[in-house]
C-alpha cells in the first residue's frame, strides 16, 4: 500500500503521524511510505532519517495525498487538506467531528475512509489510542494550570504546593478516567490538595486504590461540583463521552460566581469543552478571561510536548496501521474494536454521537462496508 505522512499544518502542531522506526516496520511489510519534507522536524526526526528507514521524501504536498491510498496522520484535516481527500483513499488520525460540522460535511462530500483514533476500541474495554494523549494532556493540564495561576498570567498567584506555613493549592479535576487519573497524579506530585469527581462509582474506588488519602474522591453532582468550583484554584475538566460532544458541567453562571484568577484548563475542547463559556484556542493564543476566571482552551495541548506525545502515540497506533496496509478495509470488516473507529465511508457518516449531536443521517459501519 501507498502510505503518506503529511507535515501537519494546524497552530504549533509539531507531532507527526509516523516515526521512522514506524515507517521502518511498514516498509519492511512491503508497503511504500512517502513523508512530507520536515514532517519529523517537531520530533527531532530529519528527513534522512526517514530515507533510512526506507521512505521517500516529498516536497509538494498536495501530490503527496494525491499519490496516497492511506493517510497517517496525528491531527484532523484543515480546510485545505480536506479538498485533497478522495474516494477509495484511507485517513487515519484523530477526527473529533461532534463539535466540528464543518469537517464532517467535507469528509462525507470527499467519499474518504476516514477512521478516528479515538473511537477505536479495545476488547477489554477503553480507548487504546487515545489513551496515550490522555495520559500527555492530564499531565499537561496541571502544568498549564500551575504556569496560569500566576499572577503575571491572570491568575490568582497560587503556588500549587505552598510552602510550609502556607496552605496548598485546591485542584478540582472533573471526571476520574485516563486524563483526571494523570491530572490528579501531576498535582499531588505538585503537593496541591486535589479532589477528582466523577459519577461512576467503579471509577472513583480505582481511584482511591491508586492513591490512597493522598486524595480525595466526591461523587459528582451539580451541587457537589458548584460548591467545590467556588474555591477552587485549578479546576481540571476531562469529562468524555466517546465520540460524542462532551457535556456541559460548568454554566457560565457558576463561573461567573468563582473567585478571580481562578484557572480552568478545559481538556474536553476538542469534543467541545466541558464549561459553558469555553472556546477552543491555539498554543500561539491559549487563554481568554471571562469574568475575571482564566480559560486554558488549547485543542491540541499534547503538540506542546511533541517528541513524548508521537512516540507515545506511535506506540499504540503502529498496529492498527500494519493491520490497515496489510489488509486494506478487510481489517475494518474482520476486527469490531477498529471498525468502531470508522466514523465515515464514502460518503456516508458511520457514528451515531456524531449524526445526533449535528442532525444527519447516519448508517452502521457494517452496512457501510456490506457485512451487515
Amino acid at each position: 500500500m501507498r502510505i503518506a505522512v503529511p507535515k501537519e499544518i494546524k497552530n504549533r502542531e509539531y507531532r507527526v503521524g509516523l516515526t521512522p522506526g514506524s515507517v521502518h516496520e511498514l516498509v519492511a511489510h512491503g508497503h511504500q511510505l512517502r513523508v512530507e519534507q520536515g514532517a519529523g522536524a517537531g520530533i527531532g526526526a530529519s528527513d534522512d532519517e526517514y530515507r533510512a528507514a526506507g521512505a521517500e521524501i516529498a516536497e509538494d504536498a498536495a501530490a503527496l495525498f494525491d499519490w496516497a491510498e492511506m493517510i497517517v496522520k496525528v491531527k484532523e484535516p484543515q480546510a485545505v487538506e480536506r479538498q485533497r481527500l478522495r474516494r477509495g483513499q484511507i485517513l487515519f488520525t484523530y477526527l473529533h467531528l461532534a463539535p466540528d460540522p464543518e469537517q464532517t460535511r467535507d469528509l462525507i462530500d470527499s467519499g474518504v475512509t476516514a477512521i478516528a483514533y479515538e473511537t477505536v476500541t479495545a476488547p477489554g474495554g477503553g480507548l487504546p489510542l487515545l489513551a496515550p494523549m490522555s495520559e500527555v494532556a492530564g499531565r499537561l493540564s496541571v502544568q498549564a494550570g500551575a504556569h496560569w495561576l500566576e499572577k503575571a498570567q491572570g491568575g490568582k498567584g497560587v503556588l500549587l504546593g505552598g510552602v510550609p506555613g502556607v496552605l496548598p493549592g485546591r485542584v478540582v479535576v472533573i471526571g476520574g478516567g485516563t486524563v483526571g487519573r494523570h491530572a490528579a497524579e501531576m498535582a499531588i506530585g505538585l503537593g496541591a490538595e486535589v479532589t477528582v469527581l466523577d459519577r461512576s462509582n467503579d471509577a472513583l474506588k480505582a481511584i482511591h486504590r491508586q492513591f490512597g488519602d493522598r486524595i480525595r474522591t466526591l461523587h459528582s453532582t451539580r451541587e457537589a461540583l458548584r460548591n467545590l468550583l467556588l474555591s477552587a484554584d485549578l479546576v481540571i475538566g476531562s469529562v468524555l463521552i466517546p465520540g460524542a460532544a462532551a457535556p456541559k458541567l460548568v454554566t457560565a453562571d457558576t463561573v461567573r460566581q468563582m473567585e478571580p484568577g481562578t484557572v480552568l484548563v478545559d481538556v474536553a475542547i476538542d469534543q467541545g469543552g466541558c464549561f459553558e463559556t469555553s472556546h477552543p484556542t491555539t498554543h500561539d493564543d491559549p487563554t481568554f478571561i471571562v469574568d475575571g476566571v482564566v480559560h486554558y482552551c488549547v485543542a491540541n495541548m499534547p503538540g506542546a510536548v511533541p517528541r513524548t506525545s508521537s512516540f507515545a502515540l506511535n506506540n499504540a497506533t503502529l498496529p492498527f496501521v500494519l493491520r490497515l496496509a496489510d489488509q486494506g478495509l478487510d481489517a475494518l470488516r474482520d476486527d469490531v474494536h477498529l471498525r468502531h473507529g470508522l466514523n465515515v465511508h464514502e460518503g456516508r457518516l458511520t457514528i451515531p454521537e456524531v449524526a445526533e449531536a449535528q442532525g444527519l443521517d447516519w448508517i452502521s459501519p457494517e452496512q457501510a462496508l456490506g457485512i451487515a
